[in-house]
């Protein structure tokens, strides 16, 4: 009697001494640490998320999310629409501009031919006049009438001839085509003219293709470049 309380006695001892000693097996297992490590930062995780939400949404009705949702598409939408428009219109005045442009050189082109027409008509007439007539000063009157038209449809559009004999040699209007001595020139004078210049505005349009005076042979070496006024007439 006396042994079986004394086992019984010490038996719920044992029984602790045996469950102090799995849960010490149990915390001295690696696996379970790390168990409870990432368990650890799970449920933090999930505190963060469930914090760190917009107060603004959080706890708001589906129904409301979807009407906002709906707006923001339409806002968005509008803006695809207008942003298109934009577009358009923009290539829209590109051709306009475009199309303005071209109607512009085409009656410019058009008036410009249009002006030609009267010389060709006395080209004609002088033609004819010649053909019927033996007397060549008939023909030299046809001849002039058209180079008067002509000087005048030139003067119309702003072309004005140089006059080059007796300037002295400019390689901006003048092209000289060739060098002699003479003793009544000044060096660099153009003494002759192979074919006349023509200035429109301030600019060019054809050099004079010009004879240059040059001094003796003790006189300024300086001579004009031909190829000075070719280049000048292109400036």
């Amino acid at each position: 009697m006396i042994v079986l309380m004394l086992v019984v006695g010490a038996h719920p001892k044992m029984t602790r001494k045996n469950g102090d000693h799995e849960n010490g097996h149990q915390s001295d297992d690696p696996s379970n640490a790390i168990k409870h490590d990432i368990d650890s930062q799970t449920d933090g995780m999930t505190g963060n998320a469930e914090g760190g939400g917009d107060p603004s949404i959080a706890g708001t009705d589906p129904g409301v999310l979807a009407q906002m949702l709906a707006d923001k598409e339409k806002e968005v939408a509008e803006l695809k629409d207008k942003y298109l428009r934009s577009l358009a219109d923009s290539e829209n005045a590109r051709k306009r501009i475009r199309q303005q442009s071209e109607e512009s050189v085409r009656l410019q082109k058009e008036a410009l031919l249009r002006d030609l027409l009267p010389i060709v008509d006395n080209l004609e007439r002088a033609i004819e006049a010649a053909r019927g007539s033996s007397d060549p000063k008939l023909i030299i009157q046809g001849v002039e009438l058209v180079l008067r038209t002509l000087l005048d449809f030139l003067r119309n559009h702003g072309v004005i001839p140089l006059h080059a004999v007796g300037q002295l040699f400019d390689p901006l209007k003048h092209e000289a085509a060739d060098h002699v001595e003479s003793e009544s020139h000044p060096p660099n004078t153009v003494i002759a003219e192979f074919h006349r210049g023509y200035q429109l505005g301030d600019r060019t349009l054809r050099p004079a293709r010009v004879t240059v005076a040059k001094g003796g042979s003790g006189e300024g070496n300086s001579e004009p470049n031909s190829d000075s006024g070719r280049n000048g007439g292109q400036n």
